[in-house]
């Protein structure tokens, strides 16, 4: 299994404040890795850091290319990380509300295009034609997920649940290698949790991707997750596989109170 990311030693300060510590990280191809811990722990932060919305006090990130080649993107920015294959999805929806489902999906996929500024304004042939295929590529993406049929809809009329799923298809457009996900299972009740569950295994599988996920709903990351980190004040306190974690004396007093039943 080939290293796709490798956090070695980060480190995040704000002023006096470090809010995370020495954070080490290996993401294998085609793994499926939970980050938890505590409200504050510093988890967002750590995305942050891989998807080059901060840039580490200290510490290193290492991608591996599409050539299989080892880069050192740790002051790269977020274009630059996303173009290299990291996707991500956010706490807070931040979906272009008034926009159509299609053009939130495109949106994404636009940094790839191949046509060049100049023959966007002119509205060349190969403007059109690549548009053209943009457009029909993503209603195909819409239909692996079932929202097809509300492709010219604004995002805002989705369901919550539909919203949070349009977000995933937003990252997945990109075609991502590594795909982060921060609180998927937000302000989802138990029926729309599982339809996540069961999503983030589809997802996996179709596309053949690595997944970190944030989650506080530990129903759904005992259940999907491989392995586990847990950080608690910017610190990684544990790391193991799910059933370990559950009963790691450290986790329970920071986090989770008691041992948590797998499914």
């Amino acid at each position: 299994m080939s290293d796709l990311l490798i956090a070695d030693s980060l480190n995040m300060v704000f002023g006096g404040l470090r809010a995370v510590a020495d954070f080490s990280l290996t993401l294998g191809s085609n793994e499926l890795v939970g980050l938890i811990g505590p409200n504050g722990a510093g988890k967002t932060t750590v995305f942050n850091m891989l998807t080059g919305v901060y840039t580490p006090s200290q510490g290193s990130i290492t991608l591996l290319d599409s050539k299989g080649k080892s880069v050192d993107v740790t002051r790269f920015p977020s274009e630059k990380i996303t173009r290299m294959g990291v996707a991500r999805t956010f706490q807070n929806i931040r979906l272009f509300k008034t926009q159509t489902v299609l053009d939130n999906v495109s949106i994404a996929r636009h940094f790839r295009v191949k046509y060049n500024p100049l023959q966007a304004i002119l509205r060349l042939p190969s403007f059109w034609k690549e548009e053209a295929l943009i457009r029909q590529e993503m209603l195909e993406l819409l239909a692996i997920f079932k929202i097809d049929h509300k492709a010219h809809l604004p995002a805002s009329s989705l369901p919550y649940g539909e919203q949070r799923k349009l977000e995933i298809v937003r990252a997945l457009a990109t075609k991502p290698q590594i795909l982060l996900l921060d609180e998927p299972a937000a302000g989802m009740n138990p029926h729309e949790t599982q339809e996540l569950m069961e999503l983030i295994r589809f997802i996996r599988e179709k596309f053949q991707l690595t997944i970190l996920l944030i989650e506080h709903d530990m129903h759904l990351v005992m259940n999907i997750c491989e392995r586990l980190l847990v950080l608690d004040y910017g610190r990684t306190i544990a790391s193991g596989l799910p059933a370990a974690i559950s009963k790691d004396p450290q986790v329970i007093k920071a986090y989770l109170g008691e041992e948590v039943s797998h499914a």
